[in-house]
């Protein structure tokens, strides 16, 4: 049985604490450090710059709509799919889930993320912002 529920068929949702979880950034969200799910930021690529969590991986809707494939390090793992607000992200997830991905997206987005006091990292690992 997968740890992902989904909602009458569709791609599931999650907070950001359970996002945070599920891909490694418990301990920040005040639980474990486990989480086997990748982080993909599905933003445009100057929102992904201004600020992203760590160790996420970036594909922009655009590009998936487009028929990008998943980068290398998100293929064939649960994916936990996020944007700034929540939208995109919920857009990408049922994409991703009728192509048989294992998909959920974040409900809240970046916002609730840094808002949450989730870190947001720039290119270089300092401290970044959500555009």
């Amino acid at each position: 049985m997968s740890i992902f529920r989904r909602d009458r068929g569709g791609a599931g949702r999650v907070s950001v604490q359970e996002a945070a979880i599920r891909t490694g950034h418990g301990a920040a969200a005040g639980g474990g450090s486990g989480g086997d799910a990748v982080l993909l930021d599905v933003r445009e690529p100057y929102e992904w710059q201004a600020g992203h969590a760590p160790r996420a991986v970036h594909l922009s809707l655009s590009a998936l709509a487009a028929g990008a494939g998943l980068p290398a390090e998100a293929q064939a793992r649960p994916l936990v799919v996020i944007c700034r607000s929540g939208n995109r992200s919920r857009q990408a997830a049922e994409l991703l889930a009728t192509r048989g991905a294992e998909a959920v997206d974040v409900i809240g987005g970046m916002r609730d993320w840094a808002g949450a006091g989730l870190p947001v990292v720039d290119p270089q690992g300092r401290n970044g912002a959500v555009a």
